[in-house]
Parts: structure tokens; C-alpha cells; sequence
């Protein structure tokens, strides 16, 4: 394909990194749209999400990923596996890690990277180190060079540029038809976007165990011309969490159907209407067959 008589580039440039490494945080920022789910709390990701960016002739589609983990229940298996495929299906990987961070996490990365795809390393928020810091970080590194094809100190405190970033990356990636509408910010269908916002308002909402244990199911979505009437069921695995989540006199539902109805109305531009109820299914998150009513399929 050829746009103004330059050939176009495409590609799959997996995202990856350790829990709450900044993955989901930094692809909102590239594309200037909130799509992926953001939390200060680790292992919110769980599921690839495909997030697409056009910079000049190239259409790059990122692939969010859960943080690379040990596996401890079903879902988290799950979750490890979603990453380990990314990182065997794309054309480029890009290693997030905060410049902060100790290097073991890249040395996991390495050990998964079973397929020794091309990768670049960004190391994010310099701006919290100092220069000293920064160079003995770089230093160590350098180590693995032969293992990585750029390392690229980042700080989008420090001005760097969306277009920077993408010039960068669509340098690596190879000629090929678009491969999804230019016009598209994902390839996700609403249903899961609005899922994975009132999920992030769970866990902005609730306690650090909360989170972890709940997900949620969009049962159904009626669009109008200006509204749109969404219902959705938060799972949750005992009883007493149903408790913490709906909240003395229903106010923490309601702040988090708050929350998330603000986020989704964002997105859509319309007015919306969102139900929400709660219901228990005991050890959901180590029962295959519950993990996969909820979309996660594990082998």
C-alpha cells in the first residue's frame, strides 16, 4: 500500500514490563486518549489490549500488557501467559522500566523473550533520579547490548514528545499495509473498554485486597442517539467483600459507578446511564471454568 507515493509501514510493538512499571499510563499518553486501564496499584492489566498510534506513513499497534510476575492463582497465570504471547507475536518490544528499578526484571524479560524479538529499552521517569543515578543505571545496561537494539532515557515531565517516541519506533518497523482504519484508537470492542474503566474505579475505590479479587461483566449496552444505558455485574469471591464494595448505605458502589460513568461519558461524548450490582462467585479466580465466562482462557 502506498500513501503519496511512500511506502506505509505497520507493526505489533508489545509493551512489557514489570507490575505497575508505567505500561498502561505511557500508551494513554502516546495516543492522548484514556483507553487502558491506570492504577497506582500493581497488576491491574490483565488481559492484551491492542492500541493503535498513526505517526506519518506507520501505523504502530502497541499491545498493553499484564506486568511480567510469578504466577501464584489461575488468573495469574493467565495474566503471565497474555504477556509471554505478546512478546512472541509482535515485531517489537519495548521494555519499560522506571530508571529507578532494579535490572532483575529486565533479566526475567530476557528469559521470556524465548523468540529473541527485536527490543528497545525506554527507561522512564529520569526526572526522579539523579544524573549520577541515571549513568550507573545506563552503565548496567550496557551489559546486555548485544541483547538490545536502543536504550532510550525518557521523561515526559522533561518535554519529550509523543511524535519522538513514535519516530523512533516506526524506524524499526517494516513496510506493510495498514492493517487496521487509520481512524481507529483500538481494535477493542466498548463493551471491554467500559469494562476495564469500571474496574480501574474499583481500584481506585476499595482496599488493596478488593481489587484483586473482583471483576466485572458488561451484561448489556442500549445506545441512543445522545445516551447510552450501560448494566454491568461486578464478580466478586466472598461475601464479605460484597460487603466492603457496596459500602455503608450503597456509598462506595456509588462513588464507583460514579467514577466510572465520568470516565465513559469522556470517551463516548454522550450521556450515560450506568447499573451496577454486585454479585459473590466463591473462588472464581481459580475455577477455569468461571475465569472463562469472564473472557480469560487458561490452557
Amino acid at each position: 500500500m502506498m500513501s503519496n507515493n511512500i511506502p506505509t509501514k505497520a507493526g505489533f510493538v508489545a509493551v512489557v514490563g514489570r507490575p505497575n512499571a508505567g505500561k498502561s499510563s505511557f500508551l494513554n499518553w502516546i495516543v492522548g486518549e484514556k483507553i487502558a486501564l491506570v492504577s497506582h496499584k500493581a497488576n491491574a492489566t490483565r488481559k492484551r489490549l491492542n492500541i493503535i498510534a498513526m505517526h506519518k506513513n506507520t501505523q504502530v499497534i502497541f499491545i498493553d500488557t499484564p506486568g511480567i510476575h510469578e504466577q501464584e492463582r489461575l488468573l495469574n497465570q493467565f495474566m503471565l501467559d497474555e504477556a509471554i504471547k505478546a512478546i512472541g507475536d509482535c515485531d517489537l518490544i519495548l521494555f519499560l522500566a522506571p530508571a529507578s528499578d532494579s535490572i532483575k526484571h529486565y533479566i526475567r524479560f530476557l528469559e521470556l523473550n524465548k523468540k529473541n524479538t527485536p527490543h528497545m529499552i525506554f527507561l522512564t521517569k529520569t526526572d526522579s533520579v539523579s544524573k549520577i543515578e541515571l549513568f550507573n543505571k545506563l552503565t548496567e545496561y550496557s551489559k546486555f547490548k548485544d541483547k538490545f537494539c536502543d536504550i532510550i532515557p525518557v521523561s515526559i515531565k522533561k518535554g519529550i514528545t509523543q511524535d519522538y517516541v513514535l519516530e523512533i519506533i516506526a524506524k524499526k518497523l517494516p513496510e506493510h499495509p495498514y492493517l487496521f482504519d487509520p481512524e481507529l484508537l483500538t481494535t477493542e470492542i466498548t463493551k471491554n473498554i467500559y469494562k476495564e474503566y469500571i474496574r480501574e474505579s474499583i481500584f481506585e475505590n476499595t482496599s488493596e485486597e478488593i481489587p484483586y479479587f473482583a471483576d466485572v461483566v458488561v451484561e448489556k449496552v442500549e445506545e441512543y442517539n445522545n445516551n447510552e444505558k450501560i448494566y454491568a455485574t461486578i464478580v466478586v469471591d466472598k461475601q464479605s467483600q460484597k460487603g466492603i464494595l457496596i459500602g455503608k448505605e450503597g456509598q462506595t458502589i456509588k462513588r464507583i459507578s460514579s467514577n466510572a460513568r465520568k470516565m465513559i461519558e469522556t470517551l463516548s461524548q454522550k450521556q450515560i446511564f450506568l447499573k451496577i450490582v454486585v454479585v459473590v462467585k466463591q473462588g472464581w479466580s481459580q475455577d477455569k471454568e468461571e475465569l472463562k465466562k469472564l473472557g480469560y482462557i487458561v490452557d
